[in-house]
């Protein structure tokens, strides 16, 4: 039997190391041994933030195409919104609180049990430079951080900004019953980011959060990757995106 002080220790260890490799990775030093490449690093920005909302009654919506398949230069995010049935829905094992807060936070209604909904945010151009990293899965634990780097305009008229980094597992198409490749949303977290601070051509601010996400019970750590954007409300009531930006996770050889 394990005794509670050691529990505590291991714990602490785990929440460390993967920590650690948070900070690492914001940083952009290279780790060795797993996923050592897991960062945008290299990744064409894209300049579209697709995302598709399904409400977890409709399981039928997760078994059809979308009806706005992915376009070039975009990310497709798969949100599953938990229903009123709770865990008797027939997709609440995946549906998060999160999905639930990204929907009203885009000011769309409920959805209903048979209906899902897309909304596409094109992403602001020369806003800036943006950085999203992720460490391996550390006793269910992943260190992750966002980074950006506004472009002196931006900056100028910045105001506050939310940083959004999602913790995504890719299914490929023709597995776990879809049939286009998804990018199902399985933990999040956001940052607010004001930038009131005058600055001169000379001086650059970079806005910088890393965090643990906890990894949920059936995700495949093999599968996960991040997928950032930076966003504020704009002028007319709607969402504005700065940048976007997205992880490729290379596994690491033997």
């Amino acid at each position: 039997m394990v005794s509670p002080l050691a529990s505590r220790s291991t714990s602490k260890f785990i929440a460390s190391l993967a920590h650690l490799t948070c900070t690492i990775l914001a940083f952009g030093v290279p780790i060795a041994g797993a996923q050592s490449a897991c960062s945008s690093d290299g990744v064409p920005a894209p300049r579209l933030l697709q995302e598709r909302f399904i409400s977890a009654d409709c399981e039928a919506c997760w078994g059809e195409s979308p009806l706005n398949a992915a376009r070039p230069h975009s990310v497709a995010l798969d949100w599953l919104v938990p229903s009123a049935q709770g865990d008797e829905a027939p997709l609440s094992a995946v549906a998060t609180r999160d999905a639930q807060v990204r929907l009203e936070t885009l000011g769309n209604p409920p959805l209903t049990s048979e209906t899902g909904l897309q909304r596409d945010l094109h992403s602001l151009t020369k806003a800036g430079t943006l950085r999203v990293a992720m460490g391996p899965a550390v006793g269910g634990y992943v260190g992750a951080s966002i980074a950006w780097k506004p472009s002196f305009k931006t900056v100028s008229q910045l105001g506050t900004w939310t940083a959004w980094l999602a913790l995504v597992e890719t299914v490929p198409a023709g597995t776990d019953g879809t049939p286009v490749e998804r990018n199902l949303v399985r933990n999040m977290l956001t940052s607010t980011w004001d930038g009131r601070k005058q600055l001169s051509k000379k001086e650059r601010i970079t806005f910088l959060e890393s965090r643990l996400m906890s990894v949920p019970a059936g995700a495949q750590p093999e599968r996960l990757r991040v997928v950032g954007w930076v966003q504020r409300v704009g002028a007319s009531g709607q969402p504005q995106v700065a940048s976007v930006a997205q992880s490729r996770c290379v596994p690491s050889q033997p």
